[in-house]
């Protein structure tokens, strides 16, 4: 995949709503230390609001790290009231589903990336996941197993849409169709 680094570092953007933002609670180790969930793949635009969140809660942002599997463009600088977040990327080492954030005290929070896209329930779903303390999931195991639970639904509610249709579902296996053999004259 082709990456483009901007170096722009002015504020071109108007300012975006509030981190959409979960932590894990206290400090079990785990995994993951909670979720992000960007209104857009515009990191010159969510990144601000992200960093200003953590800044007041946890330590002013230094620097974060992705994988530029779904970011389109990564400034290598993102301005953000009163300082600036510097912006790296991997590709191999880092799974393409987290945010790696890293404070000025040299902390470090890894965060699951909930694609902009989600719908609200998965969202949901997704974020809770990602704050349970001691979890040990991967950002990519949770977002499979979403995915893997929302192909199910789907495949459910077509069945029941099929069914509610006049169709009816196979009989189950090991059970003949038809009349019973003593009926058949065996």
């Amino acid at each position: 995949m082709a990456v483009t680094i901007d170096r722009t570092t002015a504020d071109e953007h108007a300012p975006s709503p509030p981190a959409r933002l979960s932590l894990t609670p206290g400090t079990a180790p785990g995994l993951l230390d909670g979720a992000w969930w960007p209104r857009s793949r515009d990191l010159s635009r969510e990144l601000p609001a992200l960093a200003a969140r953590l800044d007041h809660s946890w330590g002013r942002v230094t620097h974060v790290t992705v994988n530029p599997a779904f970011w389109p463009v990564i400034p290598r600088k993102v301005p953000v009231t009163g300082h600036t977040v510097h912006v790296g990327w991997f590709t191999n080492e880092q799974d393409p589903h987290k945010l790696l954030v890293f404070s000025y005290t040299a902390e470090r929070l890894d965060l699951l990336i909930i694609p902009p896209e989600t719908d609200p329930a998965a969202a949901a779903r997704l974020m809770s996941a990602a704050t349970t303390p001691g979890g040990l999931l991967t950002a990519s195991r949770l977002m499979e197993d979403e995915r893997a639970a929302d192909d199910a639904t789907e495949s459910r509610d077509r069945e029941e849409e099929w069914e509610t249709e006049g169709g009816t579902a196979p009989p189950p296996a090991g059970n003949p169709t038809g009349p019973p053999p003593s009926a058949r004259g065996m």
